[in-house]
């Protein structure tokens, strides 16, 4: 359903009303891009990973028909082959993907499949259970032009129970 809108989070060390692409020193699940989440709380725990420095960025985005989508429902072939490209640093032509994000359940079955340290049949055992939040990564100019930005509020570091 294109034009529909749908509110995305960002969590960071800053107020980011004007998001960019930049190349960093790791490629993401889809490679270099701007990443929002669905999930509010998610985002909020990625904020404060960053202690007192930690921000949730609001956004609204409206889905453009113009753009080139890649859209994965789910935890695919064709979705683990695009994270390990990805991730190997390995492009894409898309402006926007969407899919499953690759969170710290799935993170270390998907390392152990890109060093060959597991099958790909061992990798789907792993992680069958899992229900991954959706995570749309925007990789373009005209990408970033669907985004709206709706405000930011600072976020508290949460306290290991532990210390």
């Amino acid at each position: 359903v294109w034009g529909k809108s749908m509110i995305l989070y960002h969590g960071s060390n800053k107020v980011v009303k004007y998001p960019g692409v930049r190349k960093t020193k790791y490629s993401q699940d889809f490679y270099f891009g701007f990443y929002g989440l669905t999930n509010e709380d998610l985002a909020i725990r990625w904020a404060a990973r960053y202690g007192e420095k930690g921000y949730l960025n609001k956004y609204e985005y409206v889905q453009d028909e113009n753009l080139d989508n890649l859209i994965f429902p789910g935890m695919t072939e064709e979705w683990l082959d695009f994270i390990v490209a990805s991730r190997n640093g390995k492009g894409h032509r898309y402006d926007i993907v969407e899919g499953p994000m690759v969170d710290e359940t799935i993170y270390n079955s998907i390392q152990n499949f890109i060093d060959g340290k597991i099958s790909r049949m061992a990798f789907w055992e792993l992680v069958k259970s899992q229900s991954p939040v959706r995570q749309i990564s925007f990789h373009s100019v005209s990408a970033l032009d669907t985004l709206t930005f709706m405000g930011s509020w600072k976020v508290k570091a949460f306290k290991n129970l532990f210390d």
